[in-house]
């Protein structure tokens, strides 16, 4: 199992900005020392909490000081045009000669989809086209003449082949990156259509394991129709994980509901509660709402202890879900640094042998 980095990242908003743009940027370059395989990093434009509004950025700021792979999780296609993606894409995926992961998806944060206009929008439609007209640019010639519902984009009136004016620059990876799409609900038809089409899952780690384990069957059935290949390590599950030294420190930490982990679980129930959207986080959705409190979130989704307590933790998660081949460690607010550190450093060189021995690779 390799492991890898997800961060949103999420941090309260009474915190300097500035000072957490660095911590943020110190996780990812600490992943990279560690060994973490890859990173991804969030999206969100009108959030005080949710803080990175340009992940293609945020990675072009670390591109040459590391060597893990990068990628968004995820670009929200229908905030952004088609053609503009597709260049800073190119771009960052030459920056990093081909450690790019293309992280695509609708987006999930509902202001954002107010602000550009299309909070009313079929957004999987506009999700789909923006990503199809995407792969055809890469794949065709100028002046493109693509015709959708929602983007017409052509250079016919102002193609000068000889200067390269008109013209979109084309990835480093060939025919593109690699794609991954973040996956939340259970069984969801999004899924088997990205299956289909050769794209790979990361599974949100702020949903129940018991809705996680519906993801690698639907994903081999999306896989099958569309004659891909089915390998779990093509599936990435994505989790918030605490390790200490000691078990009374792990404890008290992880499960502080006025905490680093405390505060990302409330801001995510508080928007998806505003959504009636809570039974993602439940292990029987007929539990009713009032029950499905901050503490019992924290327990339910929260991975936490000494490295062999965890450890047997993603084993049993692993047992229980499927044979996902990446664990995706979730950053969070370094509320007390130190133990942030030590946290990523124990995951990487006391947890992950043990897990890996475990599974004989």
């Amino acid at each position: 199992m390799k492991l890898g980095f997800f961060t949103m990242p999420i941090h309260p908003a009474s915190r300097n900005y500035t000072q957490t743009l660095k911590e943020d940027r110190e996780a990812l370059l600490l992943a990279d020392r560690l060994g973490y395989a890859e990173a991804f990093i969030g999206e969100h434009i009108t959030d005080v909490c949710e803080t990175i509004p340009s992940p293609l950025s945020f990675i072009a700021s670390v591109a040459h000081d590391t060597t893990i792979r990068l990628g968004p999780g995820t670009l929200n296609l229908p905030n952004s045009h088609p053609a503009q993606v597709a260049a800073h894409v190119a771009m960052i995926d030459h920056m990093l000669e081909g450690r790019f992961i293309l992280g695509i998806g609708p987006g999930g944060l509902r202001s954002d989809w107010e602000v550009f206009g299309n909070l009313d929008a079929d957004r999987n439609a506009m999700f789909v086209e923006c990503i199809d007209q995407m792969l055809a640019l890469w794949a065709g010639d100028a002046p493109y003449d693509l015709e959708g519902r929602f983007w017409k984009i052509s250079t016919r009136r102002t193609l000068l082949r000889e200067a390269g004016q008109g013209l979109i620059l084309k990835p480093y990876q060939k025919p593109h990156p690699p794609i991954v799409i973040t996956v939340v609900m259970p069984a969801s038809r999004g899924l088997a259509a990205a299956a289909a089409r050769g794209w790979h899952p990361i599974s949100a780690n702020f949903i129940h394991p018991h809705w996680v384990a519906t993801h690698w069957p639907t994903y081999r059935e999306g896989c099958e129709r569309g004659g891909q290949p089915i390998r779990g390590e093509d599936w990435r599950v994505a989790r918030s994980v605490f390790v200490a030294d000691d078990e009374e420190t792990a404890r008290r930490y992880a499960l502080d509901e006025n905490g680093a982990y405390g505060f990302y679980f409330w801001n995510l129930m508080a928007k998806r509660r505003a959504r009636g959207m809570l039974d993602t986080f439940k292990h029987d959705a007929s539990i009713p709402d009032s029950e499905c409190t901050l503490r019992y979130v924290l327990e339910h989704l929260v991975i936490y202890g000494t490295p062999d307590r965890v450890a047997r933790q993603i084993l049993e998660l692993r047992q229980k879900v499927g044979p996902f081949g990446t664990l995706l460690y979730v950053g969070h607010d370094w509320h007390d640094p130190p133990l942030a550190r030590r946290s990523m450093e124990l995951m990487a060189r006391e947890v992950m042998p043990r897990v890996n021995r475990a599974l004989g690779e």
